[in-house]
């Protein structure tokens, strides 16, 4: 804050101080967008586009850590087998990851 007020104009007309002022938070804001909501959007438009192609036989990982294979595919719920005779229906949300045949993750999380 002090380095503000020592960088502000001593006396004089105050009128091209509130313009400066308008461009450092113009600057700011365009900063704050690239940097952070622009990269956000980004990873969450492939994160909806990774789920939509969640399909019947894939392998998956959930967010709370459950390994299995989708078994359904309903509008947001997925059917995960988990075991032998046991199926888990999961909000599509839930998947965290998904298993690539060649042993590869996926993986949805942000980063």
């Amino acid at each position: 804050m002090e380095i503000l007020l020592a960088m502000a104009p001593q006396g004089g007309d105050g009128g091209g101080s509130m313009m400066s002022t308008l461009i450092m938070f113009g600057a700011i804001f365009l900063i704050f967008y690239f940097m952070i909501i622009r990269p956000q959007q980004k990873r969450q438009k492939e994160r909806e586009k990774l789920l939509s192609a969640v399909q019947k036989g894939d392998k998956v990982v959930t967010s709370g850590g459950m390994y299995g294979e989708v078994t359904g595919v309903e509008d947001k719920v997925v059917w995960i087998k988990v075991g032998e005779n046991t199926k888990i229906k999961f909000d599509r949300n839930a998947i965290a990851a998904i298993l690539n045949a060649d042993g590869t993750t996926t993986s949805l999380d942000k980063k």
